[in-house]
């Protein structure tokens, strides 16, 4: 723990053991106030110019990000010796007349009220527990691990993923697969995991000039590229001749252990983008957007604040759909509940021919190219995120636009199943069990309950969900019955599961807000986590077929 050439080390902080955390707390106090002893004499500035923002002295000699760090530390370790000490520190500082810094905006989502997300001082023990290993794992606690904890269990197999992908052995080596995850955020302009993973691009041996663009990374990399941009926009374009481009380009060439974990860790953020626009994820409270040097104003909140998008904590929160009465908001579950009951008793009945299956899933396929939001327009992204991939203009397109035909993908053919899981595991040992109990989880997690009802089979709803974001990639289920899917998902929902499954980065809160307005935030947060792994999967299907068909 020992500061090596003026940095500050945190990796002790990580530990199991409270005496490991507490030498490691000194250190850091110590380094951080000797830093703050010499620029204390430049902070005796008048109190008016202070205030105003004109001199934020804790800018010099990279004390801010220090400060960052500890702000982050006192709100979001889930050790209490380190939340208190860090505190301490803080104290410390201000005392010898250095501003530090305060967070902005209000908890890890956006969408959801701060007070209904899990406090870091009041979770259970199981939560704690994973609190702590992804802690322990990360050196953080996340945003997307606090909303994720809603789910437990999902939680728990996300985390084992995630740090197998990341951490444990595997044929790509530790800054390859962070600078992967940077190159598959950035294609949804996902600056909160680019930002997460810049940071840690860099604490493991990164070379920073290829940060300053996809151009500057080896060519294995930029050779990716390609790869990449499909699968997160267009999968079904994907042929084995991209994976033989790959694979047989001399020098800088990838093996095929090399592309499988390529492959699943661009899949996996795509996806966890999905989530992290879906959910509203505030920015981390040590990164640009998560903290403030200005002091407050009066109303709590000042300009500054306004222009980075943070308003009042009744106005992020204050529903767009205050037309909608509590009554009318009840009628809507009432009614999904009984088309479920109507469509279960159908299926008793009668089962439609397979010509009338295929014809059902066809006119679902074509429907879903025209569900769009009044939100959809093309927007530029920020320079920032955009280096990091190539050909800026490459988005989701649907598949039948400029009379161009996609094969229907059936997965009697291919499924994840019976090819796709063996084709991970056999040259990535293990992912392909983690991805399989992930997948498993995500579809059949249930608490029985919708909204305010309990003791509700909600299968036949989740199947739909599942279903309608595979018919949107043009993955068809010889045995599912597509009519089911408008009976169960009305056109607010259609538009919120296209929006974050297709073009993330164009979800708004009104969007999150407008479809089942009387359910849980937890049941919403569900959703989404069955959109990031119907989402994996599909991606996963497309570009796993193209590598057997490539082998074969």
């Amino acid at each position: 723990m020992e500061e090596r050439e003026g940095e500050v080390r945190w990796d002790g902080l990580c530990s199991r053991d409270a005496a490991t955390r507490a030498a490691a707390l000194d250190t850091i106090g110590q380094a951080i106030l000797r830093r703050s002893e010499t620029i204390a004499p430049l902070a005796a500035v008048p109190p008016t110019r202070a205030a105003d923002g004109l001199l934020a002295p804790a800018a010099r000699d990279g004390l801010s990000e220090l400060l960052a760090r500890l702000l982050m530390l006192s709100k979001r370790c889930p050790f209490p010796d380190v939340r208190e000490k860090s505190e301490a520190i803080l104290s410390e500082v201000q005392e010898l007349g250095i501003r530090i810094p305060r967070p902005l905006g209000h908890g890890p989502s956006r969408f959801i009220p701060e007070k209904e997300t899990i406090q870091v001082e009041n979770e259970d023990a199981t939560m704690h527990a994973l609190f702590a290993d992804s802690f322990a794992a990360l050196g953080r606690l996340d945003n997307v691990t606090l909303v994720m904890v809603f789910h437990p269990q999902y939680l728990e197999s996300f985390l084992k993923t995630q740090h197998y992908l990341l951490q444990m052995d595997g044929p790509l080596p530790l800054h390859y697969r962070h600078y992967i995850g940077i190159m598959a955020a950035a294609r949804h302009q996902c600056s909160y995991l680019v930002n997460l993973h810049v940071n840690d691009f860099l604490h493991v041996g990164g070379d920073p000039k290829w940060l300053n663009g996809l151009e500057n990374a080896p060519q294995k990399l930029q050779n990716l590229g390609e790869l990449n941009k499909m699968l997160a926009h267009r999968p079904w374009l994907i042929t084995k001749e991209h994976i033989e481009q790959l694979l047989k380009t001399e020098e800088n060439s990838w093996s095929l252990a090399e592309l499988i974990h390529a492959v699943v860790l661009l899949t996996h953020y795509h996806s966890l983008a999905s989530f992290t626009f879906g959910c509203g994820i505030s920015p981390e409270i040590d990164c640009e957007g998560g903290h403030t040097f200005r002091p407050p104003s009066v109303s709590n909140y000042c300009m500054c604040d306004i222009t980075n998008g943070y308003h009042g904590v009744d106005e992020i929160h204050a529903s767009p759909t205050g037309s909608i009465t509590s009554a009318e908001s009840v009628c809507e579950v009432e009614a999904l509940m009984e088309k479920m009951k109507q469509l279960q008793e159908c299926r008793d009945e009668e089962e439609a021919s397979q010509e009338e299956m295929a014809t059902r899933f066809e006119r679902e396929k074509r429907e879903s190219m025209f569900v769009c939001s009044s939100e959809d327009e093309e927007s530029a992204p920020a320079r920032d995120v955009s280096r990091h991939f190539e050909d800026t203009s490459y988005g989701y397109k649907d598949f039948s636009r400029h009379g161009m035909h996609v094969p229907t993908f059936r997965v009697q053919d291919y499924s994840w199943e019976d090819h796709g899981y063996s084709l991970v595991n056999r040259l990535y040992p293990d992912v392909g069990q983690l991805l399989d109990e992930k997948f498993h989880i995500a579809y059949n997690l249930t608490y029985n309950t919708m909204a305010m009802h309990k003791d509700v089979d909600t299968s036949m709803l989740r199947r739909a969900i599942w279903n309608y974001i595979h018919c949107m990639f043009g993955i068809r289920y010889d045995d599912y019955d597509y009519g089911e899917i408008n009976q169960l998902l009305d056109r607010s929902f259609k538009v919120y599961i296209k929006t974050v499954v297709c073009t993330p980065e164009k979800t708004t809160k009104r969007m999150y807000d407008s479809f089942w307005r009387q359910f849980e935030h937890s049941e919403k947060v569900h959703v989404n986590l069955l959109l990031v792994e119907a989402r994996m999967q599909a991606e996963l299907l497309y570009a796993l077929r193209a590598i057997t068909r490539y082998m074969t």
